[in-house]
């Protein structure tokens, strides 16, 4: 193994790089390959192969034929010719290889070589920041965001011309046409039907804050869309539980499946008909996707590391719960001032939806301004701490049910979700009943017929 200090020169393969420029030269097609590899200029070692790609890239773009002659003609109306040391540099390329039927080998060897390069700067700025003593969550930030960027080497710039985005809404559109299964496939279902029709379903990249009082019920209707994804619609669900345990969590989620009273798991006061309810409760959760992590203190980064490696290790996530958004954290940097740490706090978890794309759903508290008013059905303002939660939730729901307030209210059994905020959508009012005994929301019409 070399040692760093025995290294002068950084990884790179002047003959892969001629070979390519040759190949174009040979056969123009060949930029398609350059292409797939993502190829850009800034991945030749040499600034006069910069120059010469860049050159050709240009060429290709416009249709036009790239030879030496075209080629040194458009060097040397950029004043670029004589940085190349003239045409017959051109000409050495151009006769550099035989054939051009090793652009894909050639190409994979001069990208691979440029992400050695990227990794080499990038770890000489992440010593740099150890020894600035920079903030640690940051740096570990930092460099799982750079790990995550190298390793996606291939993928092409994000500025594209909206006709390439469109060509491909056009197919997703007939796709989903065709095979209206697929929708689930690309969004996550409530199965709650009032809600799902306003809100168009969970989908990729959104922040969905589902916010209310303590004791409303909002964890119970967070596992409940947690279990309806899982079992009935068969996605991967990871929950991240600040302040439950995993074994509370666990019993939750058999509670509602096997529909035996909490209460009574909770002081092990089961019947054999309890068990059986259980038995076959345990057997259905035991082969759906749910992860659970419930670590009390967690940071957004941390999230985000464990979500990229649950994320290649089980094939993907379809949707994140966590309870609840005021028991995260940042990082020390601020210290004593809440109200701003939540603002990053909000801000991170859209990042982290945009970047592992999947829907986040976080539980939110709402402040005590609700308790003081008559009517105590919650709004936007009631959001606790920071108004940045309302400014970066794509959705926000929130949870009110009118016997915690009025034990004599003939809406007893009767929950409502506020939807307060669909950036994609209309807001609207849903009706849900809800199983107290059973932590359990369900669709109205499904209990119409019961007291």
């Amino acid at each position: 193994m070399p040692n760093i200090a025995d290294m002068n020169l950084p990884p790179h393969s002047i003959e892969s790089e001629k070979a390519i420029l040759c190949s174009i030269f040979i056969d123009n097609n060949c930029m398609y390959t350059t292409e797939w590899y993502a190829i850009k200029a800034s991945d030749f070692y040499l600034k006069e192969h910069q120059y010469i790609f860049e050159g050709m890239h240009n060429y290709y773009q416009n249709r036009k034929t790239i030879d030496v002659v075209t080629l040194s003609d458009y060097l040397g109306k950029k004043k670029e010719l004589e940085k190349i040391w003239g045409i017959q540099y051109l000409y050495d390329i151009s006769m550099f290889i035989p054939t051009a039927s090793g652009i894909k080998a050639y190409s994979k060897i001069v990208k691979e070589k440029a992400v050695l390069r990227d990794i080499l700067n990038a770890s000489q700025k992440i010593i740099w920041s150890v020894y600035e003593e920079k903030d640690v969550a940051e740096i570990l930030e930092d460099v799982e965001k750079t790990i995550v960027n190298l390793t996606q080497y291939q993928m092409s710039d994000s500025m594209v011309h909206i006709k390439e985005i469109l060509s491909g809404r056009y197919e997703t559109y007939f796709e989903l046409a065709e095979n209206p299964e697929k929708i689930l496939e690309l969004n996550t279902n409530s199965w709650y039907e009032g809600l799902d029709v306003a809100a168009g379903w969970f989908k990729p990249w959104e922040l969905i804050i589902l916010a209310a009082r303590p004791a409303m019920g909002k964890t119970s209707f967070a596992l409940n869309i947690a279990e309806n994804a899982a079992i009935k619609y068969g996605k991967k669900v990871a929950i991240f539980s600040l302040e439950m345990g995993k074994n509370q969590i666990a019993d939750r989620l058999i509670s509602t499946v096997s529909k035996v009273n909490m209460t009574k798991i909770s002081k092990w006061d089961l019947t054999d008909e309890d068990f059986a309810s259980i038995g076959q409760a345990l057997e259905k959760l035991w082969w759906v996707e749910i992860y659970i992590d419930d670590k009390w203190w967690a940071t957004v980064q941390e999230m985000k590391s464990k979500l990229r490696r649950l994320k290649i290790e089980k094939w993907g996530i379809d949707i994140l719960v966590i309870d609840y958004l005021q028991l995260m954290t940042w990082s020390n940097r601020f210290a004593g001032n809440r109200v701003q740490e939540i603002s990053e706090i909000s801000r991170g978890l859209k990042e982290m939806a945009r970047e592992l794309e999947i829907p986040v759903l976080a539980l939110s508290q709402l402040s005590r301004a609700v308790e003081s008013r008559p009517d105590k059905r919650p709004q936007l303002s009631d959001l606790r701490e920071s108004w940045a939660i309302e400014q970066d939730a794509d959705m926000v729901m929130m949870l009110y049910r009118e016997d915690y307030y009025d034990p004599d209210t003939d809406r007893k059994w009767l929950a409502d979700i506020f939807l307060r905020k669909n950036r994609n959508g209309p807001t609207a009012s849903i009706e849900l009943y809800f199983e107290k005994q059973i932590m359990k929301f369900s669709n109205l019409q499904e209990n119409l017929g019961m007291d």
